[in-house]
């Protein structure tokens, strides 16, 4: 298992990284999760049965940890406002996490498609993120997420369209400021 397991980590670790930190968009929480794709991966070892290749299985159950994680982080934000006595428009709490200092140096340009990739379901951001920036084909990429290869295909379609009317918006609104 160790082999098996330094193998894991000396092919993909940067990939695995570099996967969760454009889910996640916080370079210390990114390493946080890396922790537990691992733990979970040394749990479920043994019912890795090779069906799928060894970077399929540890993408999905990098995909896995990150949903928990917004699962989790959602419940937490619920409980939190409601907690409180908000006024009748209601107070909305932004996420104030910056963005990985690798994305931050990037031109203006990339920042505004990852900050509208950050706009798009967690399927759609998955999808882009394998298929284009982890160059994943559509049937690894299936095979990650468990789908069917037209559900990717569709899924894709969708979220290049929602990319691009996000995209959109945001240059619109850039017009406006410009205007004023």
């Amino acid at each position: 298992m160790r082999t098996f397991f330094d193998e894991l980590y000396e092919n993909y670790h940067h990939d695995l990284f570099q996967f969760l930190i454009y889910m996640v968009k916080d370079r210390s929480l990114a390493e946080d999760l890396v922790q537990d794709v691992y733990v979970r991966v040394m749990k479920s070892y043994d019912s890795f049965n090779g069906k799928s290749s060894e970077k399929t299985w540890l993408f999905s159950i990098a995909r896995h940890v990150a949903i928990d994680y917004f699962r989790k982080q959602k419940r937490k934000r619920n409980r939190f406002l409601e907690f409180f006595d908000w006024t009748e428009k209601g107070e909305q709490i932004k996420d104030q996490n910056k963005m990985p200092e690798e994305i931050a140096i990037q031109n203006d340009e990339i920042q505004q498609v990852y900050q509208a990739l950050d706009k798009c379901t967690v399927d759609q951001r998955s999808v882009l993120i394998f298929r284009f920036i982890q160059g994943l084909s559509i049937m690894e990429t299936a095979e990650i997420l468990s789908w069917s290869e037209s559900k990717v295909k569709t899924t894709q379609h969708r979220a290049m369209k929602a990319l691009k009317t996000i995209l959109d918006e945001m240059e619109e609104g850039r017009g406006n400021r410009e205007e004023a």
